[in-house]
């Protein structure tokens, strides 16, 4: 496991910003047939970014939280969607939640409904780009905790691409050593011990629409 690691401390202005940013960092290195893919809806400005300076195609991959009984705020874990449906669930969280076995199942049936259908909402009718043998990048603009992330990495590689990378402009180093099992290798632009969120790295952390996703993976789609 490899990590490119460029500066201490950094702020981005935007998700832009730090997609150029990020984008510049990977072009130092020679990828086979990439696809670059998003995280929506934040992450897929990063990605377009990204996509742009490796002249790659664009696509997302969907992830949606596991919400907690009355609190969907907190995650008990996450889903993801491809030829098969993914879940992941934190046992010890729910187990300490005491959470019922009919909450978990029906939320997380919702929440693959939820998956189903903003892919097909964001690639607007396209069908999602095909990853066997390809180097497929998968980008956020920044990672907390890594539980979807982690779910996504996983997806991804259920697709048999050939190499999976996980890229990222900020993310705290714990987290990156817990999802280094799920990517081939790692590119992020800073690493902060003290990390609290995303969005103290940004100033400009504005929420992303679905219709700036959607314009964005038409145009590199």
């Amino acid at each position: 496991m490899s990590y490119a690691l460029t500066h201490d401390i950094a702020l981005f202005a935007d998700r832009v910003d730090a997609g150029r940013q990020l984008g510049m960092e990977l072009r130092r290195r020679r990828w086979e047939s990439p696809v670059v893919l998003g995280l929506p809806r934040g992450g897929v400005v990063v990605a377009a970014e990204v996509a742009r300076a490796l002249a790659a195609p664009l696509d997302v991959v969907v992830v949606r939280k596991i919400g907690a009984p009355g609190r969907p705020e907190l995650g008990l874990g996450a889903v993801a969607d491809g030829d098969e449906p993914l879940a992941l669930v934190n046992d010890e969280l729910i187990a300490s939640l005491r959470v019922p076995g009919e909450h978990l199942r029906q939320e997380t049936a919702r929440q693959l409904m939820e998956v189903r259908r903003r892919q097909s909402l964001l690639r607007n009718g396209r069908p999602a780009i095909v990853l066997h043998d390809r180097t497929a990048i998968v980008v956020d603009d920044g990672i907390a905790t890594g539980g979807s992330m982690r779910a996504a990495l996983r997806m991804v590689r259920r697709a048999s691409p050939r190499k999976v990378v996980l890229a990222v402009p900020v993310a705290p180093p714990e987290t990156l050593a817990e999802l280094a099992p799920d990517a081939d290798e790692i590119v992020c632009l800073v690493t902060p011990p003290d990390f609290v969120a995303v969005g103290r790295f940004y100033w400009d952390f504005r929420q992303t629409t679905d219709d700036e996703v959607i314009a964005l993976l038409a145009e590199r789609s």
